[in-house]
């Protein structure tokens, strides 16, 4: 990004630390009271079981180790009844904020193809990696062993749905990683509009290409080492993720409830609902914050058709997010629907006598106040990209 747009977030960047600090307590010679004393000790151990488990996992410099416990995330089949598939599908966004698809279009001969050549992205130069994918935030090639942060390794890129290379002086042959980010955009579109119809708002996307956009991450995993820290990389706002299952592998993802641990089935398409689809749920669905991170030290099953082993692989994950100049706002239902049940709601009848049937004259209508406050989209990525809140939900700032 240009230095003069850079200089134009750079305001929202909080100090970390204060200016002053409090003065030294005044000596006193009297006796402490030991009932205060108690006191105290309880009201700070009552605090501490309060503080959520993601703010006791990742403080800065700590090495975080993956859950003890691995769940199956909820199966989802799209060939499902409508009344079926809504109601399975608004069980598991409420619940979890990630589930996995069954019988869906993608071929595991595409996604098997499309990882041999982002393998091969990762064996060019570093020098060729800068030069084919120049950082363009948040397009590019990302070097996070260059950065201060000890819970951040390994590289990165971030591509646009056509996986557009700068230069044409070399032939990467990226055919196969284009075809399958078309295709699980197209997946993740579709779930979108079910997800929209399943909890009661209007899809604001649809096919429209103008209202959305489509990020490739492509994550290096390196399954040398049990203690490496849990990363999920440079966090960016998103509505849905996707990730197609090639082999039996655990993740460890950042939910509202913590760090969980997740082993999906193999040909499945795991996918993660993101703080967008929180916003316009109006904070009906749960959310996984950043990209779900492989579990490091894990056997991977390796095929003929697999260029991968155990030691190396790539991770790739599309999320279905918004063009910089949205504005992100909570989308309330305009009618009674099946998110009508949750406790924030409020029906309101309305009376009106004009000669109907009394199964007719009376109405019912939604009332739901916003659980967020409109924000701009393009502030809030940089904010969330640059700073990686995971010690905070970013999301904290704009609730009402």
């Amino acid at each position: 990004m240009a230095s003069s747009t850079q200089e134009h977030h750079l305001h929202h960047l909080p100090t970390p630390y204060g200016t002053t600090t409090a003065p030294p307590p005044t000596p006193s010679t009297q006796q402490p009271n030991t009932n205060n004393l108690c006191e105290s000790s309880d009201s700070l151990s009552r605090l501490l079981h309060r503080i959520p488990p993601t703010l006791s996992l990742s403080f800065p410099g700590r090495r975080q180790s993956p859950p003890t416990t691995t769940t199956s995330p909820p199966l989802i089949s799209l060939s499902d009844p409508k009344t079926t598939l809504h109601s399975n599908l608004l069980s598991a966004a409420k619940q979890h904020g990630f589930f996995q698809l069954t019988k869906h279009p993608i071929s595991s001969q595409l996604a098997h193809s499309a990882e041999s050549e982002s393998l091969s992205i990762f064996n060019l130069s570093h020098d060729d990696k800068q030069q084919f994918f120049p950082k363009n935030w948040p397009l590019g090639f990302d070097n996070d062993d260059d950065d201060d942060d000890e819970n951040v390794v390994g590289q990165s890129f971030c591509l646009d749905r056509s996986c557009s290379v700068e230069s044409n002086s070399m032939e990467l042959g990226l055919t196969s990683l284009r075809e399958l980010t078309c295709q699980m955009e197209k997946l993740g579109l579709e779930v979108i509009d079910e997800l929209a119809c399943a909890v009661g708002f209007e899809n604001p996307v649809g096919e429209d290409p103008s209202r959305f956009c489509s990020l490739m991450w492509i994550s290096e995993s390196d399954g040398g080492s049990r203690n490496r820290p849990l990363s999920s990389g440079r966090l960016y706002p998103f509505v849905v993720g996707l990730n197609y299952q090639i082999r039996c592998r655990k993740y460890s993802m950042l939910a509202d409830s913590g760090w969980v641990s997740v082993s999906p089935e193999v040909d499945s398409v795991m996918v993660t609902l993101g703080d967008i689809a929180q916003v316009w749920s109006n904070g009906k669905v749960k959310k996984v914050r950043g990209r779900p991170v492989p579990t490091s030290g894990d056997v991977v099953e390796v095929n003929s058709n697999s260029s991968c082993t155990n030691s190396h692989c790539v991770s790739l994950t599309l999320l279905v997010t918004l063009p910089h100049d949205s504005t992100v706002s909570p989308l309330l239902p305009k009618s009674p629907s099946l998110a009508g049940s949750d406790t924030d709601e409020t029906a309101v009848l309305n009376e009106e006598d004009d000669g109907l049937d009394d199964k007719n004259s009376n109405t019912i209508a939604l009332e739901e106040s916003p659980m967020f406050n409109s924000f701009s989209f393009e502030d809030y990525a940089w904010r969330v990209y640059h700073e990686r809140l995971l010690l905070k939900d970013p999301l904290v700032r704009y609730r009402v």
